[in-house]
């Protein structure tokens, strides 16, 4: 079986498959155990005595198939890193058992008196087990590639011009093909929703757990669940462009690449093979000199096999598999490595704010009327209220497709009020108009106040001053009669800081993050508003507004002067040069564009609070790679002395046999205690 254990791409395992090596070792197990029944050193161990007809031949035959079968993988990974000057635990393993298959077979012909065959064959068997669940452990952090394939259903109801649902493999699906998803189904490419409403999960690919209602003009990702309702869809993208293989591709770069840590390890396995090699000359001259070629034979195998660094090579490896798996179920999509390894040591925070501290659209926060409760004005028609304002401006706005006017419309539709309206018009420039009820009515800013040359009634100013200085965007209610126009309210419709934007803030404190700070290009009012509103510190933390996008890159650039460490989170788009020139660099609410070169870590969602489980999931993992290392190395320093034969004076040696079975309980050892990442809480409880 090939090994790619020291490719140039880092990837020390790929090409290994865990169930190739499951077969090699339970065959290997079964012809190991007539070897070591048979062995007169096992024998005379549990006082037991066996013969017949060619018990002497049991050892050398079967002895050779383990070697041969269950070796082969290790002697061909030996001979790719000889190939590739890159040698390390395949090459220490292949001379291990090359020692002690060519010792027993000298053995065997009366060169020595040494009954080898069952610690070679054990020496296999348990080198074979350790690999198969090294494979194993990260056959099963690389399962979120495959999970998020899975994803995908394999067929799609496509409708054709009479409007008939037709199956048809996902793989045959093209953009502007309209598509059905009943409910409970999934969403097979990515699309817009032309009919229908739906709550969607969309937890597999942002990591939120709440449904999301979806509705006409939405846009939804492939792999997501229409849970209650039916939708039909365009889809605008497939295959590799759809937002789903954009996460399968920063997952799998993030598996493969390499950080410091990884460095260091692979440093240090270099290191080791050349000390146990020489290890394992002196001990085999030091053997010799002492008289004893056997003992000499047994020390200098138990030293190769004693340094075979399987814990070293998978104290990383299995780390950065289980680390950006964990991130990929909890919405955070890891594409840099070192960025990763970075967010431990950040100390600032740095956010945009629109669209990632604010909801980047607008939203009702506001409505005042020139008469509360309603009343009669002086000519006998009825002024009204709040609730009649923004009832009697949602009617008038009902046909427009302005941002503002969807604002007033749904913030209407969820206090239950509705009205009609006939003969819709577009004020270019200055608002709209209509009719509710025979009377006419107009919803504008302030050009729509110089356009009827009405003046704002002494009852909305100080609102309408309060509202502006938030930066909010202020309507006019106004009735129009063939005498006049009369102001009957006002509306304020802001950029909606994100609820959870708060709780970010907190989270981020309480994670020892120094500074908190806000950029953004609308004027400083609206600014400090916004981060009174998200609990700013006075004097700690701080605001940067009116700043233009292509100067947000100066301002990183100052605070890195400064001596800050410095996470930048934006929205990957005018963000791109500062995420880019920040330590980490953030894009949240990534939405179906997942592929944000800037950043070197990508919120699937649009949670800010995702910065903190990136700084909780930063700290863990260098947790377990630094106790990894400490494991690995230590148990190295400990064991190549034992396993020289420094103590055999005191009775204390280790038999080849022995050593393979504490080097792969280091092994396990180091993915046991990586497998404690799959606890890290991402979001907080």
């Amino acid at each position: 079986m090939a090994h790619d254990a020291h490719r140039p791409s880092h990837d020390k395992h790929a090409g290994h498959d865990p169930e190739a090596f499951r077969r090699k070792f339970w065959l290997s197990l079964v012809l190991t155990v007539p070897i070591v029944v048979t062995s007169h050193m096992v024998m005379d161990w549990f006082g037991y005595e066996l013969d017949f007809p060619g018990i002497g031949l049991v050892g050398p035959a079967l002895g050779t198939v383990v070697f041969g079968y269950g070796g082969w993988p290790f002697l061909q990974g030996a001979v790719r890193e000889i190939r590739d000057r890159a040698p390390g635990m395949m090459l220490l393993i292949a001379m291990a058992i090359s020692v002690a298959y060519l010792a027993s077979l000298a053995t065997a012909v009366g060169a020595f008196d040494l009954d080898f065959w069952w610690e070679l064959a054990a020496l296999v068997t348990i080198m074979l087990l350790g690999h198969w669940q090294e494979m194993k452990a990260i056959g099963q952090a690389r399962g979120a590639l495959s999970a998020l394939a899975a994803l995908l259903p394999d067929e799609a109801e496509r409708l054709d011009p009479e409007g008939r649902a037709q199956p048809v493999s996902v793989a045959d699906l093209r953009v502007g093909d309209l598509l059905l998803v009943r409910p409970g189904g999934r969403v097979p490419a990515d699309g817009q929703v032309v009919e229908g409403r739906a709550e969607m999960d969309e937890s597999m690919i942002t990591g939120e757990s709440r449904p999301v209602a979806r509705a006409t003009g939405d846009r939804v990702v492939a792999g997501t669940v229409a849970t209650d309702a039916s939708l039909r869809v365009r889809v605008e993208a497939v295959g590799d462009d759809t937002a789903l293989a954009g996460i399968q591709r920063l997952v799998a770069q993030a598996q493969q690449s390499s950080g410091r840590a990884q460095v260091l390890a692979d440093r240090f396995a270099a290191w080791l093979f050349y000390i146990a090699t020489a290890t394992a000359v002196v001990t085999l001259l030091v053997w010799t000199l002492l008289g004893d070629p056997s003992e000499a034979v047994v020390r200098t195998v138990t030293v190769l096999v004693i340094a075979c660094p399987h814990a070293l090579g998978l104290a990383i490896p299995l780390v950065i598999a289980l680390s950006t798996a964990v991130a990929a179920k909890g919405g955070i999509l890891v594409k840099d490595r070192l960025a990763l390894e970075r967010m431990r040591t950040i100390d600032t925070v740095l956010f945009d704010k629109t669209g990632t501290l604010t909801r980047g659209a607008h939203t009702l926060t506001g409505v005042a009327a020139t008469a509360d409760p309603p009343s009669q004005d002086d000519t006998g028609q009825e002024t009204p209220g709040q609730r009649e304002v923004l009832a009697l401006a949602a009617a008038v706005e009902a046909d427009s497709e302005h941002p503002l006017a969807r604002a007033i419309v749904s913030a209407a539709e969820a206090q239950g009020l509705r009205g009609t309206a006939t003969g819709f018009r577009s004020l270019t420039g200055r608002g709209v108009r209509a009719e509710v009820e025979g009377v006419g009515y107009a919803v504008g800013g302030p050009a729509l106040l110089r356009e009827f040359e009405v003046t704002l009634p002494e009852a909305l100013t100080g609102r309408q001053e309060q509202w502006s200085r938030r930066g909010a965007a202020v309507l006019y209610l106004l009735r129009l009669d063939d005498h006049r126009a009369q102001v009957l309210g006002a509306l304020a419709l802001e950029d909606e800081v994100r609820p959870e934007a708060r709780q970010a803030i907190a989270d981020l404190r309480g994670q020892g993050i120094r500074k908190i700070m806000m950029i953004t290009g609308d004027a400083r009012p609206v600014a400090e508003a916004v981060a009174a509103d998200l609990g700013f510190r006075a004097g700690v933390d701080e605001v940067f507004a009116e700043v233009l996008p292509a100067d947000k890159d100066d301002t990183v650039a100052d605070l890195q002067r400064r001596g800050l460490r410095v996470a930048m989170v934006g929205d990957g788009v005018n963000d791109a040069p500062a995420l880019a020139r920040a330590n980490v660099g953030i894009a949240i609410g990534a939405g179906t564009d997942v592929a944000i070169e800037s950043a070197g870590v990508v919120l699937a969602s649009s949670d800010p609070r995702g910065v903190t489980g990136v700084i909780r999931l930063s700290q863990a993992a260098y947790r377990k790679m630094i106790q990894n290392l400490a494991w690995a190395a230590g148990y190295n320093v400990v064991a190549l002395p034992l396993a020289a034969g420094v103590l055999a004076w005191a009775g204390l040696a280790l038999s080849p046999a022995v050593a393979a079975v504490l080097m792969s309980a280091s092994t396990i050892v180091v993915a046991l205690n990586a497998q404690l990442l799959r606890r890290v809480r991402l979001r907080p409880q």
